[in-house]
């Protein structure tokens, strides 16, 4: 989604708002733009396209002069990506730009009050009525029109501003998207995303809902709604910038594929201790497991089909019933939801609008909200009643990998946790599931290691056509990402079917070459499974195979076959998306994709 990014220092801004903005770029973004404050003057500059137009526009910054600015990467909500449309938008007398994350929902009413009050707008979005708002009530006290101006404001809002009677000032506004500030000295920052500040401080303060800030150079002030100052603390971001920089690598998402063993690692063995598992960061009772008669998984996009695959381990060994709900779809669904009810929230940004919403919801039916998020002092993560990370690190590529197998891995040490607490498994086979998770990151990387020939799949499964994957129970679950990961990054349209519910209408869609993909790894239904691979074969269909290590049985039906390490079927889902994600990325490749930043998608939605 947007990205926003200001600076105040003794040094020049453009450079480092440009900077800034291309750390940016993995959230998605179709323009871009700066305004940079000179002599009592705003200068804004701004292109349709990728911020290397905007660099070569301004000479990387040279011919924007001064040492304070506002930056903004553009996804298009209200207005197509133009260049009038594209952030920094300036006020008619030219004294104030602003920057927004977000989205203003009562715009329209807004941009009729102020035309009729003479501001004239020169773009189409839902932004442009805030910076006339701010020259509207501006009187001589910046501080005053920008609070102000956002009590008029309905929806969610990051908002930076410069105003050119205080060229050593910005003034930054949060509410329900996020915002973040940098710590200098003799400079200071702001932006959406720490992986925009880290290559200058690791000093952060992060702003709630409600809140505003002044940033001059030598001092952050924040305000409470009221203009009352704000005490805040000061965090320190554990990660630099190398953690987000390719490595040698042709692609982010090359990269995060390859450091799976290391994330799931992270996730995993700090929470293994001899023969327990401890979730010291997780102060939730027995008692209170005892009285949970229902938990709902909630989440967005991959993170919902995390959520699908932990659902089948939560309910086999915790006998607890679980339900799986986009978390768009809960949010209006007048749920059914109680005081007995857990809700379990996955995000690997921690600032998914929809979820936060459907948090907001379901808390207010009584239910407690267990969060599993990877960025530390997130709006889930603050406003959950429980909250576990998956210490993933940075995720660039806008295609979750290790996001998803982090969240997954959480999700089954969760399930054994409870399990165990509340008696439902023996002894052996907690021992037995236990050495399987302590197990699970050698053999992420046996499953990196030993598809090789996955490249040479993509040449052959990179059609201008359909895709599709099938599986059932856990197999199902994992397919749901499959297709999502070919999808998103190739352009091929893909969907996942239950293999049990091709008679029932799907397979009407099979037909010669029809590039099919089975997910044959559940041994429990291995044979129902290769039932449905044997129908989509008399069909015509090529079938790839996703199967467990010496399976040579299916040689004889499928067209080519992917071996996966041996893990326990409940754990399974792991090792199963990994070389699937490997063939996402090939087939991608194959396609001349923008396999980072794939068209349309941004990284983190912080806007219904």
């Amino acid at each position: 989604m947007c990205g926003i990014v200001g600076f105040t220092g003794n040094q020049p801004a453009a450079p480092i708002l440009l900077d800034g903005l291309k750390k940016l770029e993995y959230r998605g973004y179709d323009s871009a733009g700066i305004a940079v404050l000179c002599d009592e003057k705003i200068t804004v500059s701004k292109v349709t396209g990728r911020i290397a137009n905007l660099c070569e526009k301004t000479e990387d910054g040279k011919n924007v002069p001064g040492f304070t600015g506002i930056g903004h990467t553009r996804w298009a909500t209200h207005g197509a990506p133009t260049d009038n449309n594209a952030h920094p938008h300036l006020s008619n007398d030219g004294k104030f730009a602003v920057v927004h994350n977000g989205i203003i929902e009562n715009y329209v009413l807004l941009r009729e009050e102020l035309i009729a009050d003479g501001f004239v707008f020169e773009s189409e979005t839902d932004t442009e009525v805030v910076v006339h708002l701010i020259e509207k009530y501006y009187q001589g006290d910046f501080k005053k029109a920008v609070i102000k101006t956002t009590t008029r404001l309905h929806g969610s809002y990051a908002l930076g501003v410069v105003c050119a009677d205080e060229p050593n000032k910005v003034f930054v506004a949060r509410e329900a998207s996020p915002l973040i500030l940098g710590v200098g000295v003799g400079e200071n920052f702001f932006a959406s995303d720490v992986t925009a500040l880290v290559s200058h401080t690791r000093n952060v303060i992060y702003l709630e809902d409600g809140e505003f800030a002044e940033v001059t150079p030598e001092a952050i002030t924040v305000f409470d709604c009221l203009g009352n100052t704000v005490d805040k603390k000061v965090s320190r971001i554990n990660w630099d910038i190398q953690s987000a920089e390719k490595g040698g690598y042709e692609h982010f998402m090359l990269k995060e594929i390859m450091e799976q063993p290391r994330a799931v690692k992270a996730t995993i063995a700090p929470r293994i201790q001899g023969s327990e598992i401890k979730l010291d960061d997780l102060e939730i009772s027995d008692e209170y497991l005892k009285s949970i008669n229902k938990i709902i998984i909630t989440a967005c996009g991959s993170a919902c089909y995390a959520g699908c695959a932990g659902k089948y381990a939560i309910e086999k060994l915790c006998r607890i019933p679980v339900h799986t709900e986009l978390a768009s779809e809960l949010r209006y669904s007048d749920p059914l939801i109680d005081e007995q009810t857990l809700l379990i929230v996955l995000s690997q940004s921690g600032e998914t609008a929809d979820t936060i919403a459907a948090i907001k919801e379901c808390k207010s039916r009584g239910a407690k909200v267990l969060s599993l998020v990877n960025v530390v002092g997130s709006t889930i993560a603050k406003i959950s009643d429980y909250t576990l990370y998956t210490w993933a690190g940075p995720e660039i590529a806008v295609a979750t990998t290790k996001g998803y197998t982090t969240q997954v891995a959480l999700l089954y040490v969760f399930a054994l946790y409870v399990a165990r607490h509340l008696n439902r498994i023996d002894e052996p086979t907690y021992a037995n599931l236990l050495e399987t998770l302590e197990d699970m990151p050698s053999k992420v990387q046996e499953a990196l290691d030993s598809n090789p020939h996955i490249p040479n799949l993509a040449k052959h499964y990179t059609p201008d056509r359909s895709v599709f994957f099938i599986g059932r129970n856990t197999d199902y679950a994992a397919s749901l990402e499959a297709a999502l990961k070919l999808k998103e990054i190739s352009y091929i349209h893909a969907e996942s079917y239950a293999a049990g519910e091709l008679k029932h209408g799907t397979i009407a869609l099979i037909d010669e070459h029809q590039p099919v993909i089975a997910l044959c790894y559940n041994k429990d239904i291995y044979e129902k499974t290769m039932s449905n691979v044997v129908e989509v074969k008399a069909r015509g269909a090529d079938v790839l195979a996703v199967t467990f290590k010496h399976n040579v049985k299916i040689a004889s039906v499928a067209d080519d076959v992917i071996y996966v390490p041996n893990v326990e079927t409940v754990f399974s889902g792991i090792v199963e998306i990994i070389p699937l994600q490997l063939l996402a990325y090939h087939v991608a490749r194959e396609n001349g994709c923008d396999i980072d930043k794939p068209k349309n998608l941004a990284k983190s939605v912080t806007v219904e």
